[in-house]
């Protein structure tokens, strides 16, 4: 050990597994950069293929040009749709404009997607529980006709909500909810509406579930945690959420440069997790600038093992 080192504190870091990329978020990627090499640069995505600047960055750097709306991709070039999913007025005006088009809208968005049309096709009236505004609920939305879907965000907004028809009311959720948070309004309705029709499975993903269960695991064994994810991710920001709840300070942080050496300050044994759109790199990105500062003794907590694949969309199996 060098004298340089020894003069280091020491911190014990915690590092949940799972953590980072999920299934759907891995075969979003895979997509965009196939359809590059099949096609040619430049690839066209509506909105972030995943929310995470560095992955966008990177693809960018590869070809990928990112735009909010359809309107904005030229004639004759392909398009890639988010793994959010869209509203089916868009791919309906990609076929208009004789657009190729690839969707990689996660599966498991996909599956939440197949259950509303279900739904309202039973005559049922959908609560969906999520969060306004975000590209999950904007494409779930635009797969029913207007005004046969609520939007319900909160324990608040269960109790007030008043059904035209309370027997035949169905609730679905986004998929990357606080398992906890939704628990809490999916109580709410079951009271009130006995008869209301319940998902299929359950809507929040296997990802969300299994990252929010490994923060809990090493939440309470920290001073600390950093969750490495960007701020309009719902599922990284959930796992704040949920390290607080837990009673620990947790913070977001999109990389190694947005560390705040000071908020460590007496921090001697820091959690650490990836949302699913966060690539390992970053991680580990992470881990090297906290040890310039720190002699780091890392262990991982596992609390569930992944090994689940999508099938890629017909065509880009191999580029």
């Amino acid at each position: 050990m060098t004298d340089a080192s020894a003069a280091l504190p020491p911190m014990t870091l915690l590092i949940a597994a799972p953590r980072g990329f999920c299934a759907g978020v891995d075969r979003a990627i895979i997509i965009v950069e196939r359809a590059i090499e099949k096609y040619g640069a430049p690839v066209y995505v509506r909105h972030e293929i995943v929310h995470n600047k560095f992955v966008v960055d990177s693809l960018k750097a590869k070809g990928a040009i990112f735009v909010e709306e359809l309107d904005q991709v030229p004639d004759g070039v392909p398009v890639v749709f988010s793994a959010h999913g869209v509203p089916k007025a868009v791919p309906a005006k990609a076929e208009e404009r004789g657009l190729d088009y690839l969707d990689a809208t996660c599966p498991l968005v996909s599956k939440v997607h197949r259950q509303a049309e279900r739904q309202v096709d039973a005559g049922r009236h959908i609560l969906f529980i999520g969060h306004k505004g975000h590209p999950e609920v904007i494409g779930t939305f635009g797969q029913v006709p207007d005004g046969t879907m609520s939007l319900i965000e909160t324990v608040e907004d269960a109790e007030a909500f008043a059904p035209a028809d309370p027997a035949n009311l169905a609730f679905l959720t986004q998929t990357t909810l606080s398992v906890d948070d939704t628990a809490a309004i999916v109580a709410t309705l079951e009271r009130r509406f006995p008869g209301i029709a319940a998902p299929k499975g359950e809507d929040i993903c296997y990802a969300t579930s299994n990252r929010q269960t490994a923060v809990k695991a090493i939440a309470t064994q920290c001073d600390a945690v950093y969750v490495i994810g960007a701020p309009n991710s719902s599922n990284s920001l959930r796992l704040v959420e949920v390290a607080e709840r837990e009673g620990t300070p947790a913070r977001l942080i999109q990389r190694a440069a947005d560390i705040d050496f000071a908020w460590l300050d007496g921090v001697r044994t820091l959690g650490l997790t990836a949302g699913a759109s966060a690539p390992e790199l970053l991680v580990r990105e992470v881990v090297d600038r906290i040890g310039e500062r720190f002699i780091v003794d890392e262990r991982q907590v596992e609390t569930a093992q992944e090994n689940i694949a999508f099938k890629l969309p017909r065509g880009l199996e191999t580029a």
